[in-house]
């Protein structure tokens, strides 16, 4: 994890020296606070992945010595393909559609609708092909 917390150290950095520079040019207050909160956002990254690496045993990619077999095995589970995000998404289009205009009777068929998705999306791997 420490190529990962010097790559977000530089961004801070970056950010840290823009935000004033932004603000002497512009005068903005929005984009100058926007610059401030991502520098803030991306230290607060660099202190936890720092903090980690310190704790941790290097990885192979952040060893001198490793080599690209050291990597080698299992990375983790990857589910398979599944369409239950894409329902929720528009559930959720749905029901933010009824909000904007006010048809509250669809924001309700939205929600019920969402919920049928989120529940198929939560026990996809309870049922079927894929069940554990």
């Amino acid at each position: 994890m420490r190529a990962e917390s010097w790559i977000f150290a530089i961004c801070s950095v970056f950010f840290l020296l823009v935000a004033p520079a932004y603000w002497l040019i512009t005068a903005d207050w929005t984009g100058t606070s926007a610059l401030t909160m991502t520098f803030l956002l991306t230290a607060l990254v660099t202190f936890y992945l720092g903090f980690h690496a310190s704790k941790m045993e290097p990885r192979p990619e952040d060893r001198q010595d490793g080599e690209i077999a050291d990597g080698a095995g299992e990375l983790g589970f990857f589910p398979p393909f599944s369409w239950w995000p894409l329902w929720c998404g528009l559930t959720l289009a749905t029901c933010v559609y009824g909000i904007a205009m006010d048809a509250w009777w669809l924001f309700i068929i939205g929600v019920g609708l969402g919920s049928l998705a989120l529940c198929g999306w939560i026990y996809e791997y309870y049922r079927g092909e894929h069940a554990h």
